[in-house]
């Protein structure tokens, strides 16, 4: 079954950000700048987080012609972010993370080529651009990118981003990572290590593109 940007559907609520507020109705914030944990909880997550399924609950499947076209090279991750973060500003490291990362699994669906060039890793606390979390590292809040350029996008990237902004845009910042928890890519990557534990594996293109193109 193909798939279009189309096919996400927006409630067009307001995009809520995750503040101090929410990270004590989650469990207690604790930093850490090792690279391969940048925070972990204190507590359980909610039973609403608990009850979070996985992307293709959030996605409207109806069979539409697909969207296949090409995007410029030498994008990175900066340019991606530096679109994202205007929109919602400030916006928590860890919300920004997983939001590249589901830009670049659809953009695989959609447009058969990744968004950025930079690998994503499966890190405990879900997938990581590891260059776009050590530039940010030690900070909560990301307000502008100064090393990306947005104008480098094309409309197709900006269209990508765009569509996956409508649908996990007004998520917050845990909720996304108990998502990517809940799926295939990050699982594999992360097979035989514990919860915690550090682990640097990549999550590759061709399980994001195998993944999310089989739950439409």
């Amino acid at each position: 079954m193909s798939t279009s940007k189309s096919d996400f559907s927006s409630d067009g609520s307001t995009v809520s950000e995750w503040d101090l507020d929410s990270f004590r109705k989650v469990g207690t914030y604790t930093p850490n700048i090792e690279p391969a944990n940048s925070c972990t909880f204190s507590e359980t997550p909610t039973n609403e987080l608990q009850n979070i399924p996985t992307s293709s609950s959030l996605i409207n499947s109806q069979p539409l012609s697909s969207h296949v076209s090409t995007l410029p090279p030498n994008i990175t991750v900066f340019d991606v972010a530096a679109y994202i973060v205007p929109k919602y500003k400030p916006i928590s490291t860890i919300k920004l993370q997983k939001l590249v990362y589901y830009c670049q699994a659809w953009s695989m669906v959609w447009n058969s080529k990744p968004l950025f060039g930079e690998k994503i890793e499966a890190w405990a606390n879900g997938p990581v651009v590891p260059e776009l979390f050590f530039c940010y590292s030690g900070q909560f809040q990301i307000y502008s990118v100064p090393n990306g350029n947005p104008f480098l996008l094309s409309d197709t990237a900006k269209e990508t981003i765009d569509a996956v902004l409508s649908v996990y845009g007004d998520k917050d910042a845990q909720w996304l990572v108990q998502l990517t928890h809940n799926e295939p890519p990050w699982i594999e990557a992360r097979r035989g290590l514990k919860d915690l534990e550090r682990g640097n594996r990549e999550i590759s293109l061709s399980s994001m593109s195998e993944y999310y193109s089989s739950i439409v």
